[in-house]
C-alpha cells in the first residue's frame, strides 16, 4: 500500500477516534459493515436527542410593580360571620352605624380601626356581600392580600355578581402575582361596574397575563412538535423472532408452573408457527417416569417442536384449564388449539404422532 494512502488512512482513523458520528455516515456504510463485520460496535447517532427529549422553559419577565413583598402569610384569618344567624332589624341597624363608622376611620386612613368596624358590622349582618367587599378594600390598602382575597370570596360566594368582590379579589391576587386569575376578576368587575381604578389596574395586569398565556402556548407548540419528530423517527427493527427463539430453548423440555407461564410458551410458539407438545405428568405417577426420558430424547431429536412438561399438583390451573383426568397425557397444539392427543404411556403413539404433526 502506498504510503501517501497509509497516511491519509491514519488521518482518517484519528477523526474517527476525536468524532465516532462519522462512521454514522451513509457514504462509509461499507465500511462499518466491515468493521462489524469484525466485531466491532459502531456507535448510534444521537444528534438532536437533547433537544427532542428535553425542553426547558425559559423565564418570564413581568412588571411586578405592586406586587406584595410581605404578603400576610402569617396572620391569623380575620373573623367571619355566621350566615346561619337571624339578622334583625335591629342588627342591621347596628351593622349600618358601625359601617358609617368604619367610611370615616377610612377617610381618616385609620385602617385598623375601619377593619375592626367592618368586623363589627360583618357578625351582626353575616348575609350583606357589600360589608364583605368593604373589608375587603380596606385589606387591599393595608397590603394584606389573602385576608383581601378571604372576603372578596365571601362577598361572591353571597352575591356571584358582586363588582366590588371580583375587584378588590382581583387587585389582591395581583398583589400575589397571580396574573391570570387577577386578569379574570378585573375584566368581570369591568364588565359589571367599570370604574377607573380597575381599568388602571388591567393596564398592568393584563400585559402580565398575556406573556404567561404566550408562554404557555409557544411551549405547547415545542412539545407537539417534538412528538411529531419522535413519531418520525425510524423505529429500530424489532427483535420478535429472536426472543421467541430464546424464550422457547430449542431442544430441551420447558416446564411451567402456572397459566401464565404456558401462556407465555404458547403465544412465543405460535408467532413461529412452531407445533407444541404438552406433556401432563406427576411425582406419583409410575407411567410418567417411563415415559420421561423419551420425552426428553424426543426434545432433543426435534428441536423446531416446543416440548413443554406441567406437573398437575404444581400447575393445578394449567390442569384445571385442560381438564385432566389422567397422566400421562400428551397434548398437540398448533397456533393455541389443540389438534390432537395421546393418553396413556404410549411410546409408540407419541412418536407417530410427532411423525404426523412435526413435519
Amino acid at each position: 500500500m502506498e504510503p501517501e494512502k497509509i497516511e491519509d488512512l491514519k488521518k482518517f482513523v484519528d477523526q474517527c477516534k476525536i468524532n465516532p458520528s462519522i462512521l454514522n455516515d451513509p457514504n462509509l456504510a461499507f465500511f462499518t459493515t466491515y468493521l462489524q463485520s469484525l466485531g466491532a460496535r459502531i456507535p448510534v447517532k444521537t444528534e438532536d436527542v437533547t433537544m427532542e427529549d428535553d425542553i426547558v422553559e425559559s423565564d418570564i419577565e413581568f412588571d411586578e410593580t405592586g406586587v406584595a413583598v410581605n404578603p400576610d402569610n402569617d396572620d391569623p384569618p380575620q373573623k367571619m360571620g355566621d350566615t346561619s344567624v337571624e339578622v334583625t332589624e335591629e342588627n342591621l341597624e347596628a351593622a349600618q352605624i358601625s359601617k358609617s363608622k368604619a367610611m370615616d376611620a377610612i377617610s381618616e386612613g385609620k385602617l385598623d380601626e375601619a377593619v375592626e368596624y367592618l368586623t363589627e358590622a360583618i357578625l351582626l349582618n353575616p348575609c350583606s356581600a357589600i360589608l364583605y367587599a368593604s373589608r375587603a378594600s380596606v385589606f387591599v390598602k393595608m397590603n394584606k392580600p389573602k385576608a383581601a382575597i378571604r372576603d372578596a370570596d365571601a362577598a361572591l360566594e353571597i352575591n356571584p355578581n358582586s363588582a366590588k368582590g371580583n375587584k378588590y379579589r382581583g387587585m389582591a391576587r395581583a398583589m400575589l402575582g397571580q396574573w391570570e386569575d387577577a386578569a379574570k376578576d378585573l375584566h368581570v368587575a369591568s364588565s359589571l361596574d367599570f370604574d377607573e381604578e380597575i381599568g388602571l389596574m388591567l393596564k398592568k395586569v393584563t400585559p402580565n397575563a398575556r406573556k404567561i398565556e404566550d408562554h404557555r402556548r409557544k411551549y405547547e407548540r415545542l412539545r407537539k412538535e417534538r412528538e411529531l419528530r419522535k413519531a418520525e423517527r425510524p423505529r429500530p427493527p424489532q427483535k420478535k423472532t429472536s426472543d421467541a427463539v430464546s424464550a422457547l430453548n430449542e431442544g430441551h423440555v420447558l416446564s411451567v408452573h402456572s397459566k401464565t407461564e404456558s401462556d407465555t410458551k404458547f403465544t412465543a410458539a405460535s408467532s413461529l408457527s412452531r407445533l407444541v407438545i404438552l406433556y401432563f405428568t406427576a411425582a406419583w405417577c409410575g407411567p410418567c417416569r417411563f415415559m420421561s426420558p423419551l420425552y426428553q430424547s424426543l426434545a432433543e431429536k426435534h428441536p423446531k417442536i416446543v416440548f413443554v412438561k406441567v406437573d398437575i399438583d404444581e400447575a393445578r390451573d394449567v390442569a384445571a384449564h385442560w381438564s385432566i383426568s389422567s397422566v400421562p397425557t400428551f397434548f398437540f397444539i398448533k397456533n393455541g388449539k389443540e389438534i390432537d392427543r395421546v393418553v396413556g404411556a404410549d411410546k409408540a403413539g407419541l412418536e407417530t404422532k410427532i411423525a404426523q404433526h412435526g413435519g
